[in-house]
């Protein structure tokens, strides 16, 4: 079989980055340093490295992050409270495999959308599905779901993502319905999958803003007791950022 046909039948079974690196070595006979082992080594990691990256773009994508943002650009001043080593920690994605929540909270400015994105992307890099998404958008988009019969299946998109980010909870009182719709996503995550949640309020506050007690009650045993923290506290980031 000649080169062309060979590029060829690797394009037909979408070997793509096997058949990127085989052009490569035959253009620049590169193929003549190497032996049989360290060539087939060379062009199964070009393979894998193509199929993940494609993977993670195609993760990154569908959760619809609000930032595009990375562990590495974290900004770990003293006043924020932020300890280093428990996002260390937090960045092995352990606590999603144990199927665990985090719950971050602080006032407005102190970058927890931006941290809540850097572990979401973090996440989609070892390959877990995630979902991103504004609290508020969220509870008006299943409302509207209800009303046109669609809200079974996106309930179970919801529940089908590995790590599940409301962002901006709490910043209004939830009524009867947006009570009932978390719970239901709560129920069908609890100790399936992990959920992070951002809030301006501080956890012991989430109670009135649910409201009902027996609801209220019900939401947070199965999100607060299973969960990690993160306080964040100082002034605002955006101010340093402005002035940067």
């Amino acid at each position: 079989m000649n080169q062309t046909a060979t590029m060829q039948k690797l394009d037909e079974m979408r070997l793509h980055g096997f058949s990127r690196v085989y052009r490569e070595m035959m253009e620049t006979n590169k193929n003549n340093e190497f032996t049989t082992d360290e060539i087939i080594s060379h062009l199964v990691q070009a393979e894998w490295d193509e199929r993940y990256n494609r993977k993670l773009q195609r993760l990154i994508t569908q959760a619809r992050f609000r930032y595009q943002a990375s562990m590495e650009q974290i900004d770990y001043i003293e006043k924020r409270n932020l300890d280093k080593t428990i996002m260390l920690r937090l960045s092995s994605g352990d606590w999603i495999a144990k199927k665990q929540n985090l719950l971050i909270t602080g006032s407005t400015g102190l970058g927890k959308s931006y941290l809540s994105s850097a572990l979401g992307h973090q996440a989609c890099q070892q390959g877990y599905k995630v979902q991103y998404r504004n609290c508020g958008k969220l509870f008006d988009e299943l409302k509207i779901a209800k009303a046109d019969g669609s809200y079974i299946r996106e309930i179970s998109k919801i529940e089908t993502q590995d790590l599940l980010i409301i962002d901006d909870f709490g910043l209004k009182p939830l009524d009867n319905l947006h009570r009932l719709i978390l719970l239901e996503i709560l129920e069908d995550r609890h100790g399936k999958r992990s959920t992070l949640i951002t809030s301006q309020l501080p956890v012991n506050k989430w109670y009135d803003i649910i409201g009902e007690p027996t609801i209220a009650d019900a939401i947070l045993d199965r999100l607060v007791h299973s969960s990690h923290r993160i306080d964040l506290d100082g002034d605002t980031m955006r101010k340093k950022y402005k002035n940067d």
